[in-house]
């Protein structure tokens, strides 16, 4: 089954969640990632060339982005996390997060709907809202960040997943809207450099194409993009590093190690950056952005 609109790719990495979820050693429990891939989910990782094989990469992007929520959450008291395009993700289910904290997931309108209909018998561990929206609406955008932003002290939004299915002008937009609000201090999100982007399109390039789901944005300048946006780096996790980490590297990961070592320190840094988690915070210095963990 291939890739039918961009929304089937949250059905897709659902299933890598349900696989790591089963094994013993699991980074993370998720309970409901089979329940909301469906049938659809695994039958879309069948099509896709080396779909299991490449799980890896979701995987750990899921277990980073568990651990700075939840840095961001109780260490730096952030009381609303935003989700944009929140897809299948169920972390207001399954993560240990207080009572208090508000989440809200925004997405396509047949997205929330579909989720809020497998999740209807479950009961989130926050407060939990799900508001409808296309955010590749110049106005949706306004409204919703008009809407929010006045409601939080100190947010965080997380796009995980989003950004490289993006034209640069849309991403430059949203970042430009985020930076709005005054409670909007962190932004979470994964990005690929343009080397990842050639070697991914290779793989899956045309199937997503198909789809109506392609792949689009990897800057050269990294997380330097959003600098003119106002937001910063402030925590980079390389997606390789972390994958040593958790003990969930790509078959033969120790040739790269082993043959970056002969490379010069600009490429071998190169290679690290290929893809990874960032946290981006709104200015140098800003309250409660130090300490996160830079890895």
């Amino acid at each position: 089954m291939p890739v039918r609109h961009i929304s089937d790719t949250a059905r897709w990495v659902a299933t890598y969640r349900a696989m790591e979820s089963e094994r013993p050693d699991a980074l993370f429990r998720d309970p409901f990632a089979a329940r909301l891939a469906g049938p659809e989910g695994p039958a879309i990782v069948a099509g896709m060339r080396q779909g299991r094989s490449m799980a890896w990469a979701m995987i750990v992007r899921t277990a980073v982005f568990d651990e700075l929520i939840m840095t961001q959450v109780s260490s730096h008291h952030a009381d609303l996390v935003l989700n944009l395009a929140a897809g299948l993700d169920a972390r207001p289910w399954r993560l240990a997060l207080p009572a208090s904290l508000r989440w809200i997931d925004v997405d396509l309108p047949e997205i929330l709907e579909y989720k809020g209909n497998q999740l209807k018998s479950e009961r989130p561990v926050c407060a939990y809202e799900a508001i409808p929206a296309d955010l590749t609406s110049a106005e949706a955008l306004a409204d919703l960040v008009n809407r929010v932003g006045p409601t939080a002290r100190r947010a965080l939004v997380v796009t995980e997943g989003l950004l490289i299915y993006l034209q640069s002008a849309d991403v430059a937009a949203l970042a430009r809207a985020l930076s709005t609000p005054p409670s909007f201090l962190w932004w979470l999100i994964d990005l690929a450099s343009p080397r990842l982007l050639r070697l991914i399109q290779r793989r899956w390039g045309k199937s997503l194409e198909d789809g109506r789901a392609p792949l689009r944005f990897a800057p050269h300048e990294g997380p330097g993009f959003f600098q003119p946006y106002g937001w910063h780096e402030v925590v980079y996790r390389s997606t390789g590093e972390e994958a040593r980490r958790l003990g969930r590297e790509m078959r033969f990961m120790w040739l790269w190690r082993f043959l970056a070592r002969f490379s010069p320190p600009a490429r071998r840094e190169e290679l690290r950056r290929m893809s990874g988690c960032v946290l981006l915070g709104r200015r140098p210095g800003a309250e409660g952005l130090a300490g996160t963990g830079a890895r």
